[in-house]
């Protein structure tokens, strides 16, 4: 239970220094989201392996979590500190906020738009119906044989004979170039 309600807790504070860059722009650091997203990582760890954090593994989760606390609360006392008083009286007003929650919603509300576009564009491309068939549908490279073959499926002389291309056996690069000229007099001509 221990390790559940501190997973929780964790998940709430990931969330919150994932998103201070974009509500608290005077207190946030470049680097908060990466750490935002690992305190994100420990939360989940936290909540999905809770059943198995039980006697000392739970004591050092514990310490862990006090000692990332008081390192967390240091950092942004310091931060605070950093800040002019016009700032610390602004970061405490509603209407700053209500336009950094408003621009967060109209940021989130443009990104939820744009999914929804991207999958309207995937599932447009995978149910767009095809070409119409004509006929039969097969392609055929050359024409069937009029004759009738062998009902066991075997083969002929003759089959054999129709279908085997003539082979060219080349020694050496002049005749490959040889063979590349009378192939391109030949397309010309």
């Amino acid at each position: 239970m221990l390790a559940t309600l501190s997973g929780s807790l964790a998940l709430v504070v990931g969330l919150a220094v994932l998103l201070l860059p974009l509500l608290a722009t005077e207190l946030s650091r470049p680097r908060d989201t990466a750490w935002g997203a690992v305190v994100l990582l420990l939360g989940l760890v936290l909540v999905t392996s809770a059943e198995r954090l039980t006697g000392s593994p739970m004591l050092g989760v514990l310490c862990g979590g006090l000692l990332i606390g008081r390192l967390g609360s240091e950092v942004l006392q310091g931060r605070w500190r950093q800040l002019t008083p016009e700032e610390q009286q602004r970061l405490g007003s509603l209407e700053r906020w209500q336009s950094s929650f408003g621009q967060l919603s109209a940021a989130l509300a443009r990104l939820l738009a744009l999914g929804g576009e991207t999958a309207g564009g995937l599932l447009g491309a995978f149910n767009r119906p095809g070409k119409p068939k004509t006929g039969t549908g097969k392609r055929w490279v050359r024409p069937e044989d009029t004759q009738a073959k062998p009902e066991d499926g075997s083969t002929t002389p003759a089959d054999t004979e129709a279908t085997s291309s003539p082979t060219t056996v080349v020694s050496s690069f002049e005749d490959i170039d040889a063979l590349i000229e009378a192939a391109a007099s030949g397309q010309a001509g």
